[in-house]
Formats: C-alpha cells, structure tokens, sequence
C-alpha cells in the first residue's frame, strides 16, 4: 500500500512549492492542464492535503456524504512517495468514460497504464499524458458528476 507523502500548503501555489524539484513542474503543467480544461462550476482547492477539484457549496450544498461540511470531490493531484497521482472520482463512476480513457491511454502514451483504488499512477514525470489529461478532464460536467455521484450514494 501506497501511503501519501503528506505535504502541508496553504493553497495549490504552496504546494508546489514544495514538491521536490524533478516532480515540480511536471505537477506544475498537471495542473495547469486540469485548470485549462476542467469544466465551468469545478473549483480549486486544497483537499486531503493534496491539489483538489470539488463541487463547491454554492452548487451542491449537501456537500460530501462522509462529511457535509466539505465540498464534492471530483478529482485531485499529489506528489507521492513513488509516483504522481491523478485522484479522478468520474472516471470510476462513469464506465463509458473509463473504458474510453482505457482505450486511449496508448495512443498518447508509450508507457503500460498503472490505474486503481482511485488514482491513474505516473512513476515517471516524463510519462504523463497531459493531451490526454485535458481530454479526460473535459469528459465530465459538474452536472453529469452530480448525477453519477447521487445515483451511487444512498441518501443524497
């Protein structure tokens, strides 16, 4: 089991920051590629201790199920231990967009997919696909995520 390396920011800018050096800007370009493609009504944040992107309140106000108090995750990024992480919750509950997102993986990339409990793996900062990313990124709205979100909850 994996375990994250656990960096204490602020806010996106001041995790980076401190993201060691060969991981930085590959971190850096993730994000700028999420924050360029990611639908309208998904906000920025820091979440789990990691880059997040949620529903904010303003649009979902129940908030998360296993603590209201706290916006919707949709995805996330984190520097871990072995690898860069890519935190994508509508990849899991949208099997149309997985199996596209599986599909497509080797067409921008040379490397094999490593992809479970949760996250996308990249091991090698050289090895992101951020064309990809940024396709993946636009595949779902805040809307359809909700749709998916409440259709798997119990009590939404």
């Amino acid at each position: 089991m994996q375990f994250a390396m656990k960096i204490e920011a602020k806010d996106p800018d001041d995790y980076l920051s401190k993201v060691p050096n060969d991981r930085r800007n590959a971190l850096s370009t993730l994000r700028k590629t999420l924050l360029n493609n990611l639908p309208r009504g998904f906000e920025e944040t820091m979440s789990y201790g990691m880059i997040g992107y949620v529903v904010p309140h303003s649009i979902y106000p129940r908030g998360y199920h296993c603590d209201p108090r706290l916006p919707l995750p949709f995805m996330s990024i984190a520097n871990q231990k072995n690898f860069i992480a890519l935190y994508h919750c509508g990849i899991y509950a949208d099997d149309q967009v997985m199996k596209w997102f599986i599909n497509e993986f080797p067409k921008y990339s040379k490397h094999k997919l490593d992809m479970g409990k949760s996250c996308i793996r990249f091991k090698k900062p050289d090895a992101i696909p951020f064309e990809l990313i940024g396709k993946l990124v636009k595949k779902i709205s805040v809307d359809h995520f909700i749709e998916l979100y409440e259709s798997r909850i119990k009590n939404p």
